[in-house]
């Protein structure tokens, strides 16, 4: 696919789930229609119930151009609002992009062409984080570093090739009717999920470097504990609701956390000794800042909270997650096939 012609280029729907995005949703749906690819090209966008201007700039992009649609998503679940776009869109080739996601130049061609060379179900790249404020700055190092997110190639970079999963998804229309979209139940971790039910039917998730996606970080300490909180949560729902799918990154958060709260119980206590535990964490965390990237002196300064604020809250999330969450997910009845759409595959 490496010389096709426009008109033999696979039409391409971007899906985008949005609940209160008015501060990125219009840069967005720019980025994506500025896309230099040949198909043809539409826009899904999903809206939750916002408290801001998202439905009143989604209508105003959508005036303003035929290949732009909405459907409603009351519930404002992201998997939700994911599965209501792909029924109501059309083509072969099916993108995801979220209201603050910022594609960079090339990344629908890149990605047609790699979903055709390597014979992939989804291909993926880079989430690049990047900070507008002091706060967003820090935190954009803090995930892209391997003391803040780990060995994740979709956060750090890496080599191109088969993955566990990746950030966002370009996907085969075939595959995700196959499979039945997202599962709904997973509030968070649903692309984890839903890649691993791809690669356990065979099909090929495949990371490449080229792909990469601009990610805006949570604005405050608040929303990014939260965020993250959630993410260890349902996390360990996945790790209940598929079995053997944990791995040593999934430990590491609430490991970090039992230790440092373990060894300040048991140095005040019993023995000082203890205190090498939280000790040790402050000195990993002190190691991530003196490596991290260059930032304002306040971002700098802020860059050891959100890494803390990540972990702990990561580990916090897996250690209490109850259980009757992966009870109702399993007790849920597995995602159907989608119906399929008649249109020619990539």
């Amino acid at each position: 696919m490496n010389t096709k012609a426009a008109e033999e280029l696979p039409a391409v729907s971007v899906i985008m789930p949005v609940l209160n995005e008015e501060r990125h949703l219009r840069t967005a749906v720019r980025r994506i229609l500025e896309q230099e690819y040949g198909g043809e090209l539409e826009v899904v966008i999903a809206l939750g119930p916002s408290g801001d201007r998202t439905d009143e700039i989604a209508a105003e992009l959508a005036a303003a151009d035929p290949r732009v649609r909405t459907v409603p998503n009351p519930t404002g679940r992201t998997p939700a609002g994911l599965n209501a776009a792909i029924r109501a869109s059309r083509h072969p080739v099916v993108v995801r992009v979220d209201g603050h996601g910022l594609l960079t130049p090339g990344y629908i061609a890149t990605a047609v062409r790699l979903l055709d060379e390597m014979d992939a179900a989804n291909v993926g790249g880079v989430m690049h984080a990047e900070g507008e404020t002091d706060w967003e700055h820090a935190v954009a190092a803090a995930m892209t570093s391997k003391v803040g997110v780990g060995n994740a190639a979709f956060h750090t970079g890496g080599l191109a090739g088969p993955a566990d999963t990746v950030y966002l998804g370009v996907f085969r229309r075939s595959v995700l009717e196959r499979q039945g979209g997202y599962n709904e139940e997973f509030v968070r971790a649903q692309d984890w999920e839903l890649n691993y039910r791809i690669r356990q039917s065979g099909g090929l998730v495949w990371f490449t470097p080229q792909l990469r996606v601009t990610y805006r970080p949570r604005p405050t300490m608040r929303a990014l504990a939260k965020q993250y909180r959630d993410y260890g949560r349902w996390r360990r729902v996945v790790t209940r609701y598929h079995r053997g799918s944990v791995n040593l990154r999934y430990l590491a958060p609430p490991a970090a956390l039992l230790g440092v709260l373990a060894g300040l119980l048991l140095g005040v206590a019993l023995h000082p000794a203890f205190l090498v535990l939280p000790v040790g964490y402050l000195a990993v965390i002190a190691y991530g800042c003196l490596r991290g990237p260059r930032m304002p002196l306040k971002a700098r300064l802020l860059h050891p909270f959100a890494l803390a604020t990540m972990h702990m809250s990561w580990g916090y999330g897996f250690l209490t997650s109850p259980r009757k969450l992966a009870r109702r997910v399993i007790a849920s009845t597995p995602p159907a096939p989608i119906d399929p759409v008649t249109t020619p595959g990539p």
